[in-house]
């Protein structure tokens, strides 16, 4: 079955990039751009914690204590809309990180850029390659696709607190997956914005393995009352071949693993995968990521929206999602036979 849908992905990527060879210059570059992301995911944040902590027990000193006057200072801006970098989202790396996949964006529909919108991008995968090329950088085609509305990808709130990888996170226009920061975003800076919320989070990267079209959605409502708090619509959007990129070790259910999996992710705010990639160990395997944003779900302003109407917008979402997924599946790399499994 693995094998089967490799086959199917080999040849998308063949049209995707239309018969194009590419050189070895080309794909060592590409190589280098994934790394220094993946690298960045698994190691910056915790990298740069160690580097400010040492350097206060060093003559440099001053340094990290006027770099952690700063952070203090400047702590809630993560929460105030951010500080993004038009030319950290415009440079070249990006657009050598797409092409290794490639990454594809698709559009279905419309953004009217005299809205706002709540994208909810599915599945999580292991490091969200789909959503944060598309998403977080101007490579992926996002702008021009759908003029006037400019996206944000929204992470977990925790690595706002590492002292410079938040900075680096912040100019490239990541928010935490927080409601005061979501909800700043969407009342208090015009219209015209889309943010992108991995609704799995998480628990769905745990179940992440090629051949699985599982999401994490029956219980997770905030993204949709946050939606009806701001009448922001809400836009599904699949990213098929996310899931290939990273074979991983899924534990089951009930077992010591799982459990462990469980109380790390309670505690520190993620998951520890268990996953190897291709070439380095750390390299993902080179598979067509395609990310195709559905329909706008029209959602009224409500200030203090009722558990029927949450259930109702909730409703309407996952046949939506259920929709999209299976109007594209065959488009994409899969056969008729797959289902999405929302649990």
């Amino acid at each position: 079955m693995i094998s089967g849908r490799g086959e199917d992905f080999n040849g998308a990527v063949a049209a995707m990039k239309g018969g194009e060879e590419k050189s070895q210059w080309k794909l060592f570059i590409e190589d280098i751009s994934v790394l220094q992301l993946v690298m960045s995911f698994l190691f910056m944040g915790v990298l740069c914690l160690l580097l400010m902590l040492y350097l206060m027990f060093t003559p440099l000193w001053p340094l990290p204590t006027l770099y952690f006057a700063w952070q203090l200072y400047d702590w809630h801006k993560p929460e105030r809309g951010g500080r993004r970098s038009a030319f950290v989202r415009n440079w070249k790396v990006w657009k050598h990180f797409k092409d290794y996949f490639p990454v594809k964006l698709v559009k279905t529909a419309e953004l009217s850029p005299s809205k706002n919108y709540i994208l909810g991008c599915h599945p999580h995968g292991i490091m969200s390659i789909g959503a944060f090329s598309c998403f977080a950088t101007e490579a992926g085609g996002f702008a021009k696709a759908f003029p006037g509305v400019r996206s944000t990808l929204a992470i977990l709130a925790g690595l706002f607190r590492l002292p410079i990888f938040r900075d680096y996170i912040l100019i490239a226009g990541l928010l935490p997956v927080s409601k005061e920061s979501l909800e700043y975003k969407l009342s208090r800076t015009g219209v015209g914005n889309a943010v992108v919320i991995i609704i799995g989070g998480a628990e769905e990267s745990l179940a992440s393995s090629p051949g699985v079209n599982t999401v994490v959605m029956k219980h997770r409502k905030g993204f949709v009352r946050l939606a009806l708090e701001n009448g922001a619509d809400l836009v599904p959007v699949y990213s098929f071949g996310e899931n290939e990129l990273f074979p991983q070790v899924v534990l089951s259910e009930g077992s010591v693993g799982r459990k462990l999996q469980a109380l790390f992710k309670q505690v520190m705010g993620f998951a520890p995968c268990i996953f190897t990639g291709g070439r380095w160990l750390l390299l993902p395997y080179r598979r067509p990521v395609i990310t195709v944003v559905g329909s706008p779900i029209s959602v009224p302003y409500v200030c203090n929206p009722s558990e029927e109407q949450v259930d109702h917008y909730h409703m309407l979402y996952m046949e939506a999602l259920s929709k999209l997924f299976h109007t594209h599946k065959t488009s994409c790399g899969l056969s008729e036979t797959h289902q999405l499994c929302i649990i």
